[in-house]
């Protein structure tokens, strides 16, 4: 009886480390982190990056309107700050003058999808016109290519994550959520990104928030003088040789 008890011990955990080996080749050749969870392979997008410099990234999402965008723009200027905007491709449309300064002023833009939908209820086709469209209407204006996708609502699964990587997107989320779209006050607003950023942060802000342009220039100056130092989201990102963990944190192999 001991014998067979110790066999079948012997057993579980050579499973145990075969499935370590496995999703461990799977993480290094896909890039994403996979999760074996209920028995599937759950992929995770790029919530933050693991680094010690103190490089962080701080990005806009543009959907409605344009109201705040230019003293956005101008903070950013001020504080010699690239940051990264995902557009919608009808707010890149609607507003092209926009594209155009906003890529003029130096900053990265990603896409966020073409219509703002729930994009785990859509099938792989339409998750790739969402995406081309999108990404070519932003680089019919700009010239340059879009390597970059935020999901909208941050709503993800993995043919998702797949379809974009299989376009070249890398799909980018956030660990310091500003709420700036919920109307709190600029020192509110401020002193939610200030406590919770590190290194390797990505910061979601909106370019139309009411308050958003106010808090800006206090998130920048404050981090800029605790060491921070502002990168595109293109910049910050490991471009390969890189695993993601559980919480989404992109690390270099």
């Amino acid at each position: 009886m001991t014998v067979v008890i110790k066999l079948k011990q012997a057993a579980l955990f050579l499973a145990a480390i075969t499935a370590i080996a496995v999703l461990s080749f799977m993480s290094y050749v896909s890039g994403s982190y996979a999760v074996f969870f209920g028995g599937t392979v759950r992929k995770i997008p790029i919530y933050c990056v693991g680094r010690e410099d103190k490089y962080i990234s701080i990005t806009f999402d543009c959907a409605w309107g344009t109201d705040y965008t230019d003293s956005i723009l101008n903070a950013l200027r001020v504080s010699g700050v690239a940051a990264t905007f995902f557009m919608v491709e009808f707010w890149a449309e609607k507003y092209p003058d926009y594209v155009k300064k906003i890529d003029e002023a130096g900053c990265e833009i990603g896409t966020h999808s073409s219509t703002h939908s729930y994009m785990s209820k859509l099938s792989e086709s339409q998750i790739r016109e969402e995406l081309l469209s999108s990404s070519q209407a932003i680089a019919a204006i700009t010239g340059k290519a879009v390597e970059l996708f935020r999901p909208p609502y941050g709503d993800y699964d993995n043919l998702l994550i797949s379809t974009a990587e299989d376009m070249g997107l890398y799909t980018i989320q956030w660990d310091v959520d500003s709420l700036d779209w919920k109307g709190l006050s600029a020192t509110d607003i401020a002193m939610r990104v200030i406590n919770k950023v590190q290194s390797g942060s990505i910061i979601l802000m909106h370019n139309n928030g009411e308050h958003t342009a106010e808090a800006v220039p206090i998130i920048l100056q404050t981090l800029i003088n605790s060491g921070y130092k502002f990168v595109p989201v293109g910049e910050l990102i490991y471009r390969d040789n890189y695993t993601i963990d559980s919480s989404g944190k992109q690390i270099s192999a």
